[in-house]
């Protein structure tokens, strides 16, 4: 008996373990990837199938890599890389990694092998990440603070959860004025994903461009943007008037329960109108009709010497709650840093001919 005990003990199949594996996404999987990032409360927009699509029409290559345990996707990260033929070239994932939170230190070991193999392949240095996360978790030992960031590392949220009522009680009393004043002045908002919009709404853009003395992209960058973002019904321009004249313009991007006010501009004439403030009050019903529950400032800071000061101090005035993330962060890969100094020394020394 106990020898057929025995036996039958060495007979029983052993379930092997699940291990998680990387592998290319392809279009087919494009929207649970997307409902992925998007259930996600760092998911970014800049991690969706759409903005990869606008990022290649600009230029970058794009590698999209999923991480699967056994057949179901639950991580992964898009990587961009835009050459540079007399820079040290970055892999970058602004917005990413996306990981598995039972398996992040597994997940990211993953990424930044795929990462390796890939910039040994197109001459990149150095992988930069860039998540939502407000604290260094230990599965980014190895990654240092990145000297600039792609997106803001600081910024403003107006949660939408609340009623009108009570996220108009919770901005600033100078804010709730100034948004009165402009619907006293009778300042009418519209949006829209006509591409007839993305003129009007770029002569205001570079108008603040220039006034404000700050980077500008160019119009044919917005051309792409827009097209590829109002396809995937993941953008609009909004607008506002005041007796038939275009006083403000923003582009407002919608990802997941999340609305970002990626780009704005207006006029500096008639500024009494007020006209910013009806348009993002706007920009916030909209959101929250369209079911997101925060509506996200992208950029912000409380240092008056910061380049966002200007544009900060008219973000507060609606309330909200300042949120800093890590911020962006590489990862070298040593060998190919070595090989890029070496070019460089050559071509000062010049012997790189």
């Amino acid at each position: 008996m106990n020898d057929l005990i025995d036996n039958q003990g060495q007979n029983q199949l052993v379930k092997p373990e699940v291990q998680l594996t990387i592998k290319p996404l392809n279009l087919v999987e494009r929207q649970v990837w997307d409902s992925l990032v998007q259930a996600r409360i760092d998911g970014c927009f800049m991690q969706s199938w759409a903005w990869a699509n606008f990022k290649e029409l600009e230029g970058y290559k794009t590698f999209r890599y999923g991480l699967f345990l056994e057949e179901t996707l639950v991580g992964g990260c898009i990587f961009y890389f835009y050459p540079h033929r007399s820079q040290a070239n970055l892999l970058i994932a602004p917005g990413a990694p996306v990981l598995p939170p039972t398996l992040a230190e597994e997940g990211m070991q993953l990424l930044k092998e795929k990462a390796a193999s890939l910039a040994k392949e197109i001459g990149a240095i150095a992988f930069r990440i860039e998540p939502l996360w407000t604290q260094k978790p230990d599965c980014l030992a190895g990654f240092v603070r990145a000297p600039v960031d792609l997106l803001p590392s600081e910024t403003l949220l107006i949660d939408l959860r609340p009623s009108e009522a009570e996220i108009l009680a919770a901005m600033k009393q100078k804010g709730r004025y100034n948004l009165r004043l402009s619907w006293r002045h009778g300042a009418e908002t519209e949006f829209t994903t006509n591409s007839q919009a993305i003129p009007l709404f770029y002569d205001l853009f570079w108008e603040t461009v220039k006034r404000q003395q700050f980077f500008g992209e160019p119009y044919g960058f917005f051309i792409n943007l827009c097209q590829t973002l109002f396809a995937a019904n993941m953008a609009e321009i909004g607008l506002a008037r005041w007796r038939g004249e275009i006083l403000a313009a923003i582009l407002v991007v919608y990802w997941g329960e999340r609305a970002t006010y990626l780009y704005g501009g207006r006029n500096f004439e008639h500024p009494e109108v007020m006209a910013p403030y009806s348009l993002h009050w706007a920009a916030m019903q909209r959101a929250k009709a369209r079911g997101c529950t925060v509506y996200d400032f992208y950029g912000f800071t409380l240092d008056p010497n910061h380049g966002y000061a200007k544009f900060s101090r008219f973000k507060s005035q609606f309330g909200g709650v300042r949120i800093t993330t890590i911020g962006a962060h590489d990862y070298f890969f040593y060998d190919q840093l070595a090989d890029t100094l070496i070019g460089l020394f050559r071509n000062l020394a010049g012997d790189g001919k």
